[in-house]
């Protein structure tokens, strides 16, 4: 079942000169607009009317996410902000969000977009959706949201948390397509039979994962519990949100909406392009944009591209599922995290040796974060309550900058082991 079969099934000759045409004009706009990408292509002796076709984009310069901080909140938007109709934004490597902006258009792309990753996942208008991403800031459950509405299905905006209303919704509504994160689907799972429901009382078909790293394991303990198609989707707040990929319902891989994202694989190390079927990092490169383009943005996501036509039809690229990172952002229930977000908060305390660590595991099927702090001699050899106190603060500060919930342990000095090379600051626990 096709969303838009004319464009996901196009023949790929012809989806490269349409990719070069966006590709063009996307160029054309950000050097003319973003001060910015004007002086990155200055600097590369590069100008607009260089870039002819698809292949040209190896010479146009990288984005990084570095790049979105440092323009912080509008200095990459390449329209006036009187067109900016919304805003998201996600963790960044400070206490500063990267925000993005979209106009009007933007917003009813990405509505296509998820429009495409649902009816992959074989959902039409008479389709009961329970959008349970959390809507906010982050990018998951408004864009889901609009695309199930432009589906024309009926769309359940619960948002996430509250388990046993989910549930009785999902029994009540009738819902027949599930989306939230993978760990969270589980907890659905396990909270069901704790609860003695059986799921052939429910109408679920199908179920839109993403936000987070998950194993064919996890996927087929999923489908096995809840009795569904469980699909794999990808996005990036910085290039759309949730659409930029998604896997139908032969699950060979995720189909990239070219014509909107022109996807490389690149050697992380030497910058160079890699060919179809070798693992290096994914770049992207947004071609039908208009509030912030972003030209071979380094999603730092390592995989494998495959243009291979797919069982189901389509002719769109693939992409396998992700293999890990070439940084150390973590993902943690569905935020992004970055170490030096903690560090930068346990510097400005007293009291706290330059000393942590973070463990990170994953306690049924929900991701866990502490944070192992050194504190000085005198304060852990001093009474309880100073320590109480003091593992409060830590734990209050961590969690307004990351957003999201961490346990903080207390050690004495020379607890966390120590390192002659780079300090190993991060022991992930969880199984992918």
């Amino acid at each position: 079942m096709y969303w838009n079969k004319e464009l996901e099934c196009m023949d790929r000759e012809q989806l490269r000169e349409l990719q070069g045409k966006k590709l063009r004009a996307t160029v054309k706009k950000v050097y003319e607009n973003v001060p910015f990408y004007r002086k990155a292509f200055d600097e590369k002796g590069i100008r607009p009317e260089d870039i002819r076709t698809v292949d040209d984009i190896r010479h146009l310069p990288f984005t990084m996410k570095s790049d979105l901080r440092d323009n912080y909140p509008f200095g990459l938007f390449a329209v006036p902000q009187s067109e900016i109709v919304r805003v998201h934004a996600s963790s960044g490597t400070t206490g500063k969000p990267t925000v993005v902006g979209y106009t009007a258009r933007d917003i009813s792309n990405w509505a296509e977009l998820m429009a495409r990753t649902f009816t992959f996942a074989g959902a039409t208008k008479d389709s009961v959706i329970q959008v349970a991403y959390g809507y906010g800031l982050f990018t998951g459950g408004l864009g889901a949201h609009y695309g199930a509405e432009r589906i024309g299905a009926m769309t359940v905006p619960v948002s996430g948390g509250n388990t046993k209303r989910q549930i009785m919704l999902m029994q009540d509504f009738g819902t027949t397509i599930l989306a939230c994160t993978p760990s969270y689907a589980l907890y659905l799972a396990e909270s069901m039979e704790e609860m003695n429901i059986d799921r052939s009382s429910l109408k679920l078909k199908a179920g839109v994962f993403g936000a987070e790293p998950w194993t064919e394991a996890m996927r087929g303990e999923i489908e096995e519990r809840l009795g569904i198609l469980a699909i794999d989707i990808y996005g990036l707040s910085e290039i759309m949100g949730p659409g930029v990929a998604s896997e139908c319902e032969y699950q060979q891989g995720l189909h990239i909406a070219e014509d909107f994202f022109l996807a490389e694989i690149i050697d992380p190390d030497t910058l160079e392009p890699l060919p179809y079927g070798e693992k290096g990092e994914l770049v992207i490169t947004t071609i039908d944009k208009d509030g912030i383009p972003l030209i071979r943005y380094r999603t730092r996501d390592i995989t494998a591209l495959h243009p291979e036509t797919c069982s189901c039809g389509r002719t769109l690229v693939r992409m396998e599922k992700v293999l890990g990172r070439s940084d150390d952002m973590l993902i943690i229930r569905g935020v992004n995290v970055f170490p030096s977000q903690i560090e930068s908060v346990l510097v400005e305390i007293a009291d706290v040796l330059p000393h942590y660590q973070i463990v990170v595991d994953r306690v049924e099927n929900i991701d866990t974060l502490e944070v192992q702090v050194e504190v000085s001699a005198d304060l852990f050899s001093d009474e309880v309550k100073r320590l109480e106190s003091l593992g409060k603060k830590i734990k209050h500060e961590i969690q307004s900058v990351l957003g999201i919930s961490v346990d903080v342990t207390l050690v004495e000095p020379k607890t966390i082991p120590r390192s002659e090379g780079k300090a190993k600051r991060v022991i992930d626990n969880r199984k992918f």
